[in-house]
This record gives structure tokens, sequence and C-alpha cells, in this order.
């Protein structure tokens, strides 16, 4: 009895160190690829002006588009890939996503026009499955009291990109709109080759099902993800926020650009606080408020900072204003690894690879929306319009309302939730 008792001990520090090791792995693998994303952003503005000679506004409103025919093609691939990723594991799909992301950043570093960029992003979203199968790969690693706090992983990856991909791209970009891209895609590439040789597969065969058509599209992944109330009533809420958040994501570079006169530099060097921030809370933060809130709590706080950092963002008339308002922004970021956490933790292990596919999907939907909403409202409110207002900060006070539409559809939802710790 004690033998396997002693047995029983060395194979629960075994597996804990493998999962410690695993973690530490697609961390590894997310910090690389965020970074790639993150050296392109402060060059956008300048390359879409260079290839089509517009102004800043027009520049915002073609950037959207971009934006648009990504979201539109990782919202039909991301359920497939998901499914795929249930059937054969996550490593080769996450492999095949990174593969595609570096033919996208060279195809568009040679592109000659702007069609070219709108090409460059339909490969990219075909392929960008890079996120979901993380998730996915998380899902399958982590105990279900533990994965909202490694859910907090992915943010702090984020952060830690948007602190070294930025200022890469900014520093960068002072030799030319297009160096910033060759750079990204020899940074993939080396990511893929890190996660050929030392990325491990983290689905069990056990735990593997096979790919169904009838489920590996959007609505069918949404007709099966409607038995689990709670997981649509979430999704909900993760919408508004994904839709909201892109009044900083898809407007930040044309905002600064626009308010502040700022070059790729000084967009860069912007972002890159937000990544300090992002990567102290979701990496370090979280996982100390975590235990203390409980997913619930930590959900509503999150939300509730979310709409007083975009109303910040929107009023700031003095450049270190932003720098300021983003600690308060950045500090809701506790509630997107909360939710997640309360979703993962609802489906069984089969199903992550799918639930986080929908997700994706999901998302995409916003990146549909998102993007050419708050850059079509920063156009408007930044060009001529009907009441002659300048009012650059438009796409925030829009993003404010939108994540209090979020965080009452979650008090609706979770109202019937323990408020415990953990919970």
């Amino acid at each position: 009895m004690s033998l396997l008792f002693l047995n029983s001990i060395v194979h629960n520090l075994t597996m804990a160190k493998n999962r410690k090791a695993a973690l530490g792995f697609i961390f590894v693998t997310l910090l690389i690829d965020v970074t790639g994303i993150g050296i392109i952003i402060p060059v956008i503005p300048d390359l879409i002006i260079e290839l089509t000679d517009v102004s800043v506004s027009e520049a915002a409103a073609i950037g959207g588009w971009l934006i648009f025919s990504f979201a539109i093609m990782q919202f039909i691939f991301a359920p497939i890939l998901g499914g795929l990723s249930d059937q054969f594991g996550r490593r080769p799909v996450l492999l095949i996503s990174l593969f595609g992301f570096a033919v996208d950043y060279l195809f568009v570093a040679w592109a000659p026009t702007l069609a070219w960029l709108f090409v460059g992003r339909l490969i990219a979203g075909i392929m960008g499955a890079s996120f979901t199968t993380a998730s996915a790969y998380i899902a399958d690693i982590s105990k279900p009291e533990e994965r909202a706090k490694n859910f907090g992983l992915i943010g702090a990856a984020f952060g830690l990109g948007f602190i070294i991909g930025p200022s890469i791209g900014g520093l960068l970009g002072q030799y030319g709109s297009r160096v910033p891209f060759f750079a990204a895609a020899a940074l993939t590439l080396i990511n893929w080759l890190y996660g050929y040789f030392i990325l491990p597969e983290s689905l069990e065969k056990k735990n593997r099902r096979k790919f169904s058509w009838k489920r590996a599209n959007p609505l069918g992944t949404l007709m099966q993800l409607k038995k689990y109330p709670v997981i649509i009533s979430m999704a909900g809420a993760l919408m508004l926020i994904y839709i909201a958040g892109h009044a900083t994501q898809s407007t930040w570079a044309y905002y600064t650009k626009e308010r502040f006169d700022w070059n790729p530099a000084w967009i860069g060097y912007s972002l890159t606080f937000v990544g300090v921030m992002v990567a102290f809370v979701q990496g370090v933060l979280i996982r100390w408020l975590m235990p203390i809130l409980g997913q619930n709590r930590a959900v509503y706080i999150g939300l509730l900072l979310y709409a007083i950092g975009f109303v910040l963002f929107g009023v700031a008339n003095q450049e270190w204003m932003l720098f300021a308002f983003t600690v308060v922004y950045t500090l809701g970021g506790i509630a997107g690894p909360a939710l997640q956490g309360i979703m993962s933790n609802e489906v069984p292990p089969t199903e992550q690879g799918e639930l986080q596919g929908g997700l994706t999907s999901l998302i995409s939907v916003t990146s549909i929306t998102g993007p050419p909403l708050m850059t079509l409202i920063f156009a408007y409110f930044t060009g001529q319009n009907l009441w002659d207002l300048y009012l650059p900060g438009a796409p925030f006070f829009v993003g404010a309302v939108l994540t209090l539409m979020s965080l009452a559809l979650s008090l609706r939802a979770l109202s019937g939730r323990r408020l415990t710790a953990g919970t």
C-alpha cells in the first residue's frame, strides 16, 4: 500500500512538472507570435498612405476593411481548424497556422498595390488558428480550477509581445514601411521551427473525437454550444467586449497620429507601455486576484474598469494622459480570462477544441463588424460631417457603451452562480 502511495505521489509530481513545462512552451509560442503581430502595427497607416496617397482618416477606413477581410476568413475557418485539432491534436494545427502567418507577412512585404494587402489578409485569416489552438492547448493541460489563471498566460503573452513588437516595429519603420513585415516573417518562421522541434502535443488520444463537417462551421458549433446556457450568454458578453475593444485595437495608430501627430516610433512606444501593463495584469496580478475575487467578481470589476478606461481615452487631450489612462484600461484585463475560465469549465475535455474554435468564430464576427464600425466612426468624426463636429475620441465612447452592455449581460447570466473564490 505504501509503495502504491509513493508511486501515486511521484506520478502526480511528474504530471505537474509536465503541465508546467507545457505551459512554458505554449507561452513562448504565443509570445513570438504576438511579437510578430506587434511589429507591423506602427507602420500600417504609413503603408496604406504610401500605396493609396490618402489622408489619415481615409487610411483608417481602409485599415478597418483590411481587418474585416481577415476576420471573415477566420470566421469561416476557425471552427474547421478547431475541429481538426480535436481529431489530430493541437500541435499540427498550430504549426500550419504559424507557417501561414509567415507566408502572409512576406506577401504583404512585397505588396505593390492595395489589392495585394487584401489578399494577404485573406491568407492570414484562413490560417489564423494559433490563438484558438493555444486556448484549447491550455484547457487540455489545466485543471478546471486553474483554467482562468492559466488563460491569463494568453494575455501575458499579448502584453510581452506588445512590449517587444511595437518597439521593434517603430524603430524598423524609420527605415521603410515594409521592413517590419520582413522582420515579422522571420520571427514567425523561427516560432514555427521552435514549435516543430520543441512543442509537445497536449491532447491525449482518449480525449480526441472524429472531425465532423456538420459541427465544423460557425452555425454548427453554435448549435452544439446551445446545450450550455451559461456559455451562450457569456459568448454574447464576450462579443460585446471584443467589438468595444476595436475602439483601441483598430483606431489607436490612426487616433494618435491624428490627435497628437505621433510617428511610428511613438506609436510603438505607447503600445509597448500597453504591453507592459497587460503583461503585469494578466501574467502576475490576475494569478493573485483570481483566487481572492473569484471568476464572477473578476468579470464585473474588469468590465467596469474597461468602460472607465474607454471614456478616459476619449477625453484625453494631452499625450501623457494616454499613458496614465492605459493603467485603468488594462486593469480591466482581469475580465477576459475569467470569462474564458467560466466557459471552459462548462464543457468536457473532448469538446475544448470545438469550444475554442466556436469562440474564435464569434470573435471573428466582432472583427467583421468592429473594425469597420470603429474606423468609420473615427473617419466620420475627424472629417467633414453633418454636425461639423471634430471628435476623434468618438470610437472610445461607443466602446464604453458596449462594455456596459456586456456588464449588464454578464450580471444577468451569472446571477445564479456562487460568488465564492474560484467561481
